[in-house]
């Protein structure tokens, strides 16, 4: 199984990640800001929903193949690295975008409906298809078999993380709705940090991971 060190290590990532402001994130807080908490809340558990079907795909497509191909797994780190940097670059050059929440679509919607469209936005999460297509299997230890399980254990930390952040994000937006309102720059800027802090997680998943 996994061990401790690797669960710790892949747990931090995967937070620097996460507090990242990005479509699921940007979902949330548009709910937060148009229907209230419940929205929100309902929001999050249909985007971890989502993001655990998109661990299951991983670990049951990529797993076998990063198992025995160094070169597959060398490849689709590097292309995820690079991704994560042109994510992290458009984050920067549209750090306003996360204004456009507070001219969302206030009509109400139905839970189960509300928990629908979180479930798509989440398993179409682009950032999270790349984070575990190509850094995933990096903490897998190969050495202690059940490649797969490692995955899906490791998926499941990274969603627990997930659902407690994007919960997070949504109480506050939904109880902080005037304070952002009144400087909408404060969410430019949040924008902003996220765009540098994603660019650099590209360039430390293209530099660690086996190499084996």
């Amino acid at each position: 199984m996994v061990t401790p060190e690797r669960l710790l290590a892949f747990a931090a990532m995967s937070f620097l990640l996460i507090v990242i402001p990005g479509p699921s994130v940007l979902f949330v807080i548009g709910r937060a800001l148009a229907q209230g908490r419940r929205a929100a809340l309902t929001t999050v558990v249909g985007n971890t929903l989502g993001g655990y079907v998109l661990v299951v795909a991983v670990a049951l497509g990529v797993g076998a193949i990063v198992e025995r191909s160094v070169l597959v797994f060398t490849v689709l780190k590097l292309a995820g690295a690079a991704y994560l940097v042109h994510l992290g670059v458009k984050a920067w050059r549209q750090r306003g975008a996360l204004q456009a929440a507070f001219t969302g679509d206030t009509a109400a919607r139905g839970g189960l409906r509300t928990l629908s469209e979180g479930f798509m936005v989440g398993v179409a999460n682009p950032k999270t298809i790349v984070f575990f297509a190509a850094v995933l299997p990096q903490f897998v230890d190969r050495a202690h078999g059940h490649v797969v399980v490692q995955m899906l254990l490791l998926g499941l930390v990274f969603n627990i993380i997930a659902l407690a952040s994007d919960s997070v994000w949504g109480l506050a937006a939904a109880t902080g709705r005037e304070w952002f309102a009144r400087s909408p720059q404060r969410l430019s800027l949040v924008g902003g940090v996220g765009g540098i802090t994603m660019i650099g997680l590209g360039l430390t998943v293209a530099t660690t991971g086996r190499k084996d």
